[in-house]
């Protein structure tokens, strides 16, 4: 059954995170910007998050949730400013935006209040992979074929970083093209010495970690991982979908459970005949700080006893108890980073500078 809901929220913080989600979405996600501004006006609308769990009381819980209803329903009116699902879609200065918006909430409050209490936000951003896939290059040179766990896998999307196509794009336009021909099409401009490898990195094998894993065979919970997707970005969208129908032909294994707890069992399923790789790309914010420090703790004790290697993706500002590189000026920009412990012995090199999203990198 659905959460009642929660009045532990006061109006004051709810209305807070919509009006700053309306500033710092404006650049890439006029719509969810738009729509932003003007829930953070009503408490009709933003007092619909008292029904989500505190932890998950954020404007892209409530989109996500309208997003997953119009995924079902595309021919409500409301679709028409969704550019993922129209061609010509309506701006989002249109002055009948917010008057649709209440008309759809107000027809679907149920549907809503049920999915803003049993869901959480999951995302499974296949573009991390073309961030990934240089410290793969460098990894498998080193010691071989690789045995890949993803730490908050989602859907397992980033487990197939070897069935996709690979664009880097140097500053003088020169494009090196890596795996393929692929239906999942990534590109990154690249800055910086990039070690972009010849060839695709061999993955043995594969496995993954989520508390909620998404099984993407199962059209509701793809449903879901696609509605979590900003609507603003149709390329982003439609590359997520076109990654889900090559995951449901041969779907990764996904295990559910922690990140701390779950991490020696899912590495021994990797086996002894593959090099470990750890992966994890805007995970680490979401844990508590304790869990922070116990993660890397797990990590250092398995790195004690076999050669093991982790390549992170993460927000510095965001996880200050990890080995990070220097805090950028943008709290949102990531740092992809790599870990190598040999002989019992961890070192670590802060590789690049990049997009949250994987369209860009430095290399330092």
């Amino acid at each position: 059954m659905p959460h009642q809901v929660d009045d532990s929220s006061t109006d004051a913080e709810l209305a807070r995170h919509f009006a700053a989600s309306a500033s710092t979405s404006l650049p890439r996600a006029p719509l969810y910007a738009a729509l932003s501004a003007g829930i953070s006006r009503d408490p009709g609308l933003f007092g619909l998050l008292r029904y989500a769990p505190p932890t998950q009381r954020l404007p892209v819980l409530l989109f996500a949730c309208v997003h997953d209803l119009l995924l079902e329903d595309p021919h409500q009116e409301l679709a028409q400013w969704y550019a993922n699902l129209t061609p010509t879609a309506r701006l989002a200065t249109d002055r009948a935006l917010m008057p649709t918006f209440k008309r759809f909430v107000a027809a679907h409050e149920q549907a809503l209040r049920h999915l803003l209490s049993t869901r959480t936000t999951q995302t499974n951003e296949v573009g991390r992979c073309a961030l990934f896939l240089p410290a793969f290059g460098l990894l498998a040179d080193e010691v071989g074929p690789l045995g890949h766990l993803d730490v908050g896998a989602s859907g397992g999307l980033n487990l197939l970083l070897d069935r996709y196509e690979y664009h880097f794009e140097s500053p003088d336009g020169d494009v090196t093209t890596v795996g393929g021909p692929s239906s999942v099409t990534l590109h990154a401009a690249t800055t910086g010495p990039v070690p972009v490898p010849a060839s695709m990195p061999v993955i043995a094998t594969r496995c993954g970690i989520d508390q909620h894993p998404i099984d993407v065979t199962d059209v509701s919970e793809a449903h879901w991982l696609e509605a979590c997707v900003w609507p603003d970005q149709p390329d982003r969208f439609h590359r997520l979908v076109a990654a889900i129908e090559i995951a449901r032909a041969a779907p990764p294994e996904l295990l559910a459970g922690d990140a701390v707890t779950s991490l020696a069992p899912a590495i021994e399923r990797i086996g002894a005949n593959a090099h470990p790789v750890v992966t994890n790309s805007w995970v680490l914010n979401y844990l508590t700080s304790n869990d922070r420090v116990a993660y890397l703790a797990e990590l250092d004790r398995i790195g004690a006893q076999r050669d093991l290697s982790w390549v992170y993706a993460e927000a510095p500002a965001l996880i200050p108890e990890l080995p990070n590189g220097p805090d950028p000026v943008d709290p949102h920009r990531t740092v992809l980073s790599m870990a190598r412990w040999r002989d019992g012995e961890r070192t670590v090199a802060h590789l690049a500078t990049c997009h949250p999203h994987g369209f860009w990198m430095h290399w330092r």
